[in-house]
């Protein structure tokens, strides 16, 4: 049964503005945020612990399950929480789910201090739909920010990402014998074309700094993506992309 909320004061939207704007408070809550509608249609689609769905008057639902709670606002008041700035009517919450215990395999993406929300949503979009395992080393943007969340397209809700530290991602690729190979701007770099990647773990840096001198200094192979030598650099998602796609590759 649905619940109507008018006033823009109540608790749990006051909460929404602030899950909306905080890493600790998602932490301590245990709850981040979604907004849209086709969003929405995959958190009630995969068990992603959705608990809380607020609609807009006139905004109809997909099928959600029975133990999902459902407010009405109106329209303006949707639009006071929403933190889009053209709202589809739609905001709901999911509980963060309990973290998963680190794995590296041959063929694994390592994100190494991603920042902006938006780059590490698509990123995490397009390593769920080659399905190459990715892990976000310490300083990467929260995967729950709800700007990653939407950029991903839905993938955190279907594949959680896997957040370590530098030190524990080193030792368990020395540990299985993995080969750490690093994306650098190098003269020593090695065409990506010509590695066998699929069979190596592989850091995309930061936009900015690129990657991290822990990584560098352990890494086997430094890698390159060759281009037009008129052109500095990619984009760290475009990058990641190229990265992923070649990782496809036996």
């Amino acid at each position: 049964m649905e619940q109507r909320i008018t006033s823009r004061k109540n608790p749990l939207l006051q909460q929404v503005r602030r899950l909306t704007t905080s890493r600790k408070e998602r932490q301590e809550a245990g709850l981040y945020l979604g907004d849209g509608i086709k969003l929405l249609e995959e958190a009630a689609k995969w068990d992603c612990g959705l608990k809380t769905v607020i609609l807009a008057d006139g905004v109809e639902a997909p099928p959600l399950p029975g133990n999902v709670e459902v407010y009405r606002v109106p329209v303006d008041v949707m639009e006071s929480i929403s933190p889009m700035k053209a709202p589809q009517g739609a905001v709901f919450l999911c509980r963060l789910p309990e973290e998963k215990p680190l794995e590296v395999r041959p063929g694994t993406l390592i994100l190494d201090g991603i920042q902006d929300p938006g780059n590490l949503g698509t990123i995490l979009r397009t390593a769920d739909a080659l399905d190459v395992p990715v892990i976000l080393a310490k300083g990467c943007a929260d995967p729950y920010n709800w700007k990653t969340v939407r950029a991903s397209m839905g993938a955190v809700l279907r594949t959680q990402p896997v957040q370590a530290s530098g030190e524990d991602i080193l030792k368990i690729c020395k540990e299985r014998q993995i080969p750490l190979a690093v994306t650098a701007l190098s003269s020593k770099a090695k065409d990506i074309r010509q590695a066998p990647i699929s069979q190596w773990a592989v850091v995309i840096g930061s936009e900015g700094q690129g990657v991290s001198q822990l990584f560098l200094r352990e890494c086997t192979e430094e890698l390159i993506i060759p281009m037009n030598p008129k052109c500095e650099s990619l984009n760290a998602a475009v990058a990641a992309t190229i990265v992923l796609w070649q990782m496809q590759g036996k």
